[in-house]
């Protein structure tokens, strides 16, 4: 399982290295009408909608416009299994837009203590994320949007990481079913450590179904499975979203383990601001 680790990096260059074709496009068409890249910016009235990667688990598909900056982070979230507590703040993701289809991503958690029912706890800056995301199609209309997303985890603070390099790739999927109401699908496969010497393979996978309440309040729900090398876990999840203008959007939600295998419980607010 080793040479998992290797999989987003080549998914990346092979990526950047080939042409893709959105729906209705030919091999021989540009990748794009509007050759805007990090340093030529798409101009700002011609953004797309905001499109976070949070506070559901599912992903978007949707990439941030090239030259524009967008940050994702939680006020507080709070877990609790079996007794133990954690509490994270400003558990963040810094991306920005390199070109029309990829967008760079930069995932921390900046502040996170556990509070364990028995033994000391510990606390200290999370690992660093380091995740690429390609749209192969869906960025500029259609009613569906799917992604490429490798990303690789750089370990920081050992007392609260198991001090490892872990990977993967994620494959969000998108699809407008009718008017202010859409499906979110994504599977994704991690290679995780065991502890020991060696890679096993976790794969996670989720639905979210999104609906637009009124013109700024947005409600999700949403079901999540874990499976690999430890007993399934099922979780459910559900929560609110409040868009203050096209750039700047409040979440709010919960997540509920629904069998004995998954946490209890969690609880978070955040936010996503685009500059």
């Amino acid at each position: 399982m080793k040479q998992f680790l290797t999989l987003p990096l080549f998914l990346a260059a092979g990526v950047l290295a080939s042409p893709a074709t959105r729906a209705g496009e030919s091999l021989s068409e540009p990748s794009s009408s509007r050759p805007y890249t990090l340093f030529h910016p798409t101009p700002r009235q011609q953004w797309r909608d905001l499109s976070p990667d949070r506070p559901d688990t599912t992903e978007s598909p949707i990439t941030v416009d090239a030259g524009a900056w967008v940050v994702e982070a939680s006020f507080f979230d709070w877990r609790r299994d079996k007794g133990n507590h954690s509490y994270t703040v400003m558990a963040t993701n810094l991306k920005v837009g390199l070109t029309d289809r990829i967008d760079f991503q930069t995932v921390f958690d900046t502040y996170t203590w556990q509070d364990p029912a028995t033994g000391a706890g510990s606390e200290g800056f999370g690992d660093v994320t380091l995740r690429l995301k390609y749209n192969l199609w869906g960025n500029d209309g259609g009613k569906t949007g799917f992604a490429l997303f490798p990303f690789l985890k750089i370990p920081t603070d050992t007392a609260i990481s198991n001090g490892v390099v872990e990977g993967g790739l994620i494959l969000p999927y998108s699809i407008d079913l009718a008017d202010g109401i859409g499906l979110g699908l994504m599977a994704e496969f991690d290679a995780v450590h065991d502890g020991v010497t060696d890679y096993d393979l976790e794969f996670v996978h989720s639905a979210v179904l999104g609906f637009d309440l009124t013109e700024r309040l947005g409600l999700f729900t949403e079901y999540i499975g874990v499976a690999g090398p430890t007993p399934y876990q099922v979780y459910a999840s559900t929560g609110l979203t409040f868009a203050i203008h096209r750039d700047f959007v409040l979440d709010t939600g919960v997540q509920i383990g629904l069998n004995d295998a998954a946490e209890d419980i969690g609880v978070f607010a955040g936010f996503t601001k685009r500059f």
